[in-house]
Parts: structure tokens; sequence; C-alpha cells
């Protein structure tokens, strides 16, 4: 099963890449295969001239191949993960909260 991770990237970066690695590495353990955008593109906001809506457009095609969403604490601060949800919901793609994993 492949679990999409989502949640807030903005504010404290570090600490945000920190918990999704954290929940990655609980979904690997618990047989499932994270797919986890804050670690795909961690701190290109330094290095790469993307806007916003170009991750956006490539996070939402990743979604699509998924078979769940997973929601990290704090998602509802987030309006890219809000737009993750709306579409996952959309594609009527399951949706979870952690620590709830599929």
């Amino acid at each position: 099963m492949i679990i999409y991770i989502s949640g807030k990237y903005s504010g404290n970066i570090d600490e945000n890449i920190a918990l999704a690695r954290k929940v990655a590495i609980e979904v690997w353990e618990s047989g499932g295969v994270a797919l986890t955008p804050h670690l795909n593109t961690a701190h290109f906001e330094q290095d790469c001239s993307c806007t916003y809506g170009d991750y956006m457009r490539g996070d939402l095609e990743l979604l699509s191949k998924c078979d769940a969403i997973l929601m990290l604490p704090g998602w509802e601060d987030s309006r890219g993960a809000s737009r993750e949800l709306a579409r996952a919901r959309i594609e009527m793609i399951p949706e979870y909260y952690y620590p709830n994993l599929p």
C-alpha cells in the first residue's frame, strides 16, 4: 500500500520535515510504502526556482497514484495539506489521521 504523507511544511520547516520523516519510517516499518513530499523536496525553497503552484501540481499528481493519505498533526494549518486532503476526497482515496496508520 502506497501511503501519501500530508502535513504542514512551512513555518518551522526543519521540525515539520523531521515529523514527516519519523512518520514515514513508521509507515515503512509497518509494511507500507511511504510517499513523503517533505523529503522529496526538502529545503528546495532555498535552491529551486519552482513556485508553490509547481510543487502543488507535482504533489497532487503523486497523490493520485497512492492508496491512502495520512494526515500529520497540524495539517489544518496548511493550505497545501488542505488541498491534498480535498483532492484525496474527490478521488475517493481513503484518509487516515496520524497516529492511526492504514
